[in-house]
């Protein structure tokens, strides 16, 4: 909604750029049909999105029923693929947290290189994208939380107020799980939550709930199809939702991971990163204001965490009302 209010980057003509050849999109009954992969490895190899995210979502289920089996030998079986599975996530969040560590030097150049070719007037549509941004941000909490609490008796305002420190934090840090510590004591201290709703929840959330990340990799998507020239049909749009919904569960809440799981969202939108064309460029021209967006998306995704959590206590009986009044 706030990208075609907006229509960041529209306009937007990237000089010296390669030409950009979009993929063809398939027919929606097509991708909804291939969502389920017949070759779960091809679609890995082959940069298959949607197909390999929901492998690993069936995959993940089977696992989680496999250790809580009462078979002894499946238990084992299911806590192997586990610590395999979770050793190799932790691998692969060291070699992200590594390229990240970096990244700023490349963003400094490709900046340059875009600001020194393009001129100043660049930066313009990088402000429409910020402010789109962080306005959708604003409407998820307001419309999208405050009807949520509102439906289960709850105040904004006064919740805005408990959860005002992990916000700040998450803001600051630009990690949902740095700031995990703190949106627990919160839970706790300033909402009377149990700890045996909180604990559970909380670091759930932490993995799996990126409503900000969602929103950022629309935006941002739909500003490097307007910034090439590319009209999106709704259908196209519908895509960039669906992926971006399923690549945020599996975005590391580590800083600057969702601009990684852009180039997913690109992917499966017929907009692939190759060097040279104009969708590397605007690519890159995200990544110059990432941090920026990152601060915004993480404070929106803790708090959504917050909500979540504290709606199940109060349906669970294990929130403390006192607290509240």
């Amino acid at each position: 909604l706030m990208a075609n209010i907006f229509k960041p980057g529209l306009g937007l003509e990237l000089a010296g750029a390669g030409e950009v050849t979009p993929k063809t999109p398939p027919p929606p009954t097509e991708v909804l049909l291939n969502i389920v992969p017949t070759n779960p490895f091809a679609a890995l190899v082959n940069g298959q999105v949607l197909p390999t995210i929901f492998f690993a979502i069936i995959l993940g289920i089977a696992i989680s029923y496999l250790m809580h089996s009462k078979n002894e030998r499946l238990r084992k079986s299911g806590t192997t693929l586990f610590e395999f599975f979770d050793g190799f996530a932790e691998a692969m969040y060291k070699i992200v947290r590594g390229v990240l560590e970096y990244a700023p030097y490349g963003v400094f150049a490709l900046i340059a290189v875009v600001v020194g070719t393009q001129g100043p007037g660049v930066l313009g549509p990088l402000g429409v994208v910020v402010l789109a941004v962080y306005l959708g941000l604003l409407l998820q909490i307001l419309i999208v939380y405050g009807s949520a609490l509102y439906i289960f008796k709850f105040n904004l305002i006064t919740f805005l107020k408990k959860a005002k420190d992990a916000m700040v934090t998450a803001f600051v840090t630009r990690s949902s799980s740095g700031t995990l510590p703190v949106t627990m004591r919160v839970a706790e201290e300033e909402m009377g939550i149990d700890k045996g709703v909180y604990a559970f929840t909380l670091p759930l959330g932490a993995t799996i709930n990126m409503d900000g990340t969602a929103l950022y990799q629309g935006v941002c998507a739909m500003f490097i199809a307007f910034a090439i020239g590319q009209s999106l049909p709704i259908t196209q749009q519908l895509m960039i939702v669906l992926t971006a919904v399923l690549a945020s569960i599996g975005t590391a809440g580590v800083p600057g991971a969702g601009l990684i799981m852009l180039a997913m969202v690109l992917e499966a939108i017929g907009l692939p990163l190759e060097p040279g064309t104009a969708v590397a460029i605007a690519y890159g021209m995200i990544a110059g204001i990432d941090a920026i967006l990152d601060m915004g998306r993480t404070m929106v995704n803790v708090t959504g965490d917050l909500v979540g959590t504290t709606i199940v206590a109060k349906t669970e009986g294990a929130l403390d009302e006192s607290k509240w009044k």
